[in-house]
């Protein structure tokens, strides 16, 4: 397998790499779209929500908390998750301005 050579892109494309990599599955828009929609900390009602295993949930989260997309506290015996509100925004600033750079049809292909 090649590197990726990500020393000749900028800060800002690797940034939004990695968290769009984190987001890449389904489960884990799935995850974020059920904490969103619950507007509050979600802390365990996942499993029946999604219909996955506990295991399985368990490794979304994981990947989408090393990301920085969500945070997590611990309440007794379980972890709560919600959404991280600064790489929340800063998401949706470069997503923003990704998207926003097309200005509309070319007449190139």
């Amino acid at each position: 397998m090649g590197l990726t050579k990500s020393e000749i892109f900028t800060d800002q494309q690797n940034q939004l790499s990695q968290l769009l990599k984190a987001m890449a599955h389904p489960a884990r828009i799935a995850i974020l779209q059920r904490i969103l929609i619950s507007d509050t900390c979600i802390c365990g009602d996942l499993v029946e929500e999604l219909g996955l295993a506990q295991a399985t949930i368990s490794q979304h989260l994981k990947e989408l908390k090393n990301a920085g997309i969500i945070q997590g506290t611990i309440e007794g015996v379980s972890v709560c998750y919600c959404i991280n509100p600064v790489t929340w925004k800063l998401l949706e600033t470069q997503i923003g301005t990704f998207l926003g750079a097309y200005k509309g049809p070319a007449s190139c292909c």
